[in-house]
């Protein structure tokens, strides 16, 4: 075995069986930021693919999906959503110890800090409306055209998030909260009534935020969407509340923009954002208070359990004592839209 963890003489058989043409033998480079499934780039002399696969060892039964990330690259290719080409989905364990799916290698820019360093001020303002549009357009896509009805439960979605993620910090808090007390007494009481209550369900993402979308290498345009791990069937306003988060936090908190001089820079405010996401939108459900202290409370209780976990002595990630502190602003910041 080498340092990848299986076996490359195998993998390049399985992909020369599955996909015609590659020639040479294929290169690995690790992809590194974070991922919670091993994403690989593999370079044949006539072909650039990307290689993502489950972690080894015992998984969660609905942890690192990737059967889910094909499934639904597959369906959302043949819709405006732009997403990396997905080729080939492998099940069989045998090949390299896990599941894995291999896509083709989209040439552009990813972009981890919300300023966009190196960019120009218009073109800041071109790609943060791209990033409006393209979350409206998969929001718009019928999901059960698409062939995704199953891909989730529909309706009720706040409702039945609201109780996981109050359980969560039950489950996860190393202190208390006062900010998090007001926030699982107010949230149930202040879930807006689409039409019929909550029943506005369409294709979520998840995580979406600048650093999982690619731009065209020169243009300010969205050329695919990334990272597609927690996707299922959801409200689009918990997806737009997420996104929304970097406004109301610091850079020091999780990349935020809250305090920068956005004028200069050429980013839109959070309200001009929000109204670009809602003219392109179809399903004419508006932005509220309610949506941005959900989702910054969901962040607060996802930063607890990393500190808890960090106490305990067994965090994933350096550093992960400090985003107890994360959890704390995050929930101050959330009891402020209530």
């Amino acid at each position: 075995m080498n340092a990848y963890g299986f076996d490359v003489g195998a993998l390049d058989a399985h992909l020369k069986a599955h996909i015609s043409g590659l020639q040479g033998a294929p290169r690995l480079q690790p992809i590194s930021g974070g991922q919670s499934n091993p994403t690989f780039f593999v370079t044949y002399a006539n072909r650039a693919l990307v290689l993502r696969k489950q972690p080894p060892g015992e998984l969660l039964p609905s942890a690192h999906a990737v059967d889910r990330e094909f499934r639904i690259m597959r369906a959302l290719a043949d819709t405006p959503v732009p997403v990396p080409p997905a080729l080939l989905l492998c099940e069989d364990r045998s090949v390299i110890g896990t599941l894995f799916y291999v896509m083709d290698k989209v040439e552009g820019r990813v972009f981890h800090d919300c300023t966009l360093p190196g960019v120009s001020p218009g073109e800041r303002g071109a790609m943060y409306a791209a990033m409006a549009q393209t979350l409206a357009a998969l929001h718009n896509v019928d999901f059960a055209a698409a062939g995704l009805a199953d891909f989730g439960r529909p309706g009720n979605y706040f409702g039945r998030q609201i109780t996981r993620w109050t359980r969560q910090w039950e489950l996860s808090k190393t202190r208390e909260d006062a900010s998090i007390d007001r926030l699982v007494a107010w949230l149930p009481a202040h879930v807006p009534a689409d039409s019929p209550a909550d029943d506005t369900t369409r294709i979520a993402h998840g995580d979406y935020r600048m650093g999982n979308l690619m731009f065209h290498p020169s243009r300010p345009e969205v050329v695919a969407v990334l990272d597609w791990e927690l996707s299922t069937l959801g409200h689009p306003l918990a997806d737009l509340a997420h996104c929304a988060m970097a406004w109301v936090s610091r850079p020091e908190e999780y990349g935020g923009i809250a305090g920068l001089d956005l004028d200069a820079l050429g980013i839109p405010s959070r309200a001009d954002f929000v109204a670009q996401y809602e003219a392109a939108a179809t399903h004419g459900l508006t932005l509220t208070n309610f949506h941005m202290a959900f989702a910054l409370f969901r962040w607060a209780v996802i930063f607890e359990g990393i500190a808890a976990r960090a106490k305990a002595g067994n965090a994933a990630a350096e550093g992960a004592a400090e985003t107890g502190a994360l959890a704390e602003a995050f929930a101050r910041r959330a009891a402020e839209f209530t």
